[in-house]
């Protein structure tokens, strides 16, 4: 049984909980890997007719946990095959998917939240994309999801400067669904989980579907664009010191 991700199935949603509040929901190989597997299971289960994505604690999901890749090095393509995989999994899951932001998003983390369907932020969230902080490129698909909510200037500004957005003015420019009180979080994103899961299977995945193929048409060939180009920085020096620079809680030294 899992350490790092819940499943509970109430009611027809499927609750998917990623587990690490120690880390603050950093994921690690593992993580990224259960949680395809969960949202693929899903798809492939009648009884599920909705998923809800949060996470444990305070945080929802604080990207990529960066002293498991330094224990355990992994080649940078198969980093990026594992964190395409989930995002492909949440977009292309035959039933809604809806996210409650329930503390900090950033890195993949934003990722997750924005290849949902519905998402929902409590007041204290943010999101943050500080790749470029720590020499490496958005992934995870937020070259795409990004532009998608929000359009090309605010999303250069997200991506090239890496501030962070908080909850309120996530909801105000578009790129998430709602912000909510902290204490209402929880159980606003239970009860649109519950109405999707009652509504017509065929009918809200064929919807799904035409949405995305609007907005999200490009999003293949935005994962493979930052496949190269992440595999390519994993392994640079620039990323080695932003890295440490990040661990070892001191400015990077870029040169």
């Amino acid at each position: 049984m899992s350490t790092t991700m819940r499943r509970v199935l109430r009611d027809a949603v499927l609750e998917l909980t990623i587990d690490r509040p120690e880390r603050m929901n950093a994921v690690d190989m593992a993580t990224m890997r259960e949680l395809t597997d969960a949202i693929r299971d899903a798809g492939d289960d009648p009884a599920v007719r909705a998923v809800l994505l949060t996470g444990a604690g305070t945080a929802f999901c604080t990207g990529a946990d960066l002293a498991a890749m330094a224990e355990n090095p992994s080649d940078p393509g198969l980093v990026m095959d594992v964190a395409n995989d989930a995002i492909r999994a949440i977009v292309t899951a035959p039933v809604p998917v809806v996210a409650a932001v329930n503390g900090p998003a950033a890195g993949i983390g934003v990722s997750l939240a924005l290849a949902a369907d519905l998402t929902f932020a409590a007041q204290r969230a943010y999101f943050l994309l500080a790749f470029t902080r720590i020499g490496l490129m958005p992934d995870g698909g937020t070259s795409l999801l990004v532009p998608a909510a929000i359009g090309r200037a605010k999303a250069a500004e997200l991506a090239l400067l890496g501030e962070r957005v908080s909850a309120a003015d996530a909801d105000r420019i578009g790129l998430i669904s709602r912000t909510l009180p902290d204490d209402e979080l929880a159980g606003h994103a239970r009860a649109v989980a519950a109405r999707l899961a009652a509504g017509p299977r065929r009918a809200l995945e064929l919807t799904k579907r035409a949405l995305n193929a609007v907005t999200l048409d490009a999003l293949d060939r935005a994962l493979e664009r930052e496949h190269r180009g992440q595999a390519e920085l994993l392994a640079s020096a620039d990323f080695a010191e932003g890295a440490a620079a990040m661990l070892q809680k001191r400015p990077p030294q870029i040169p």
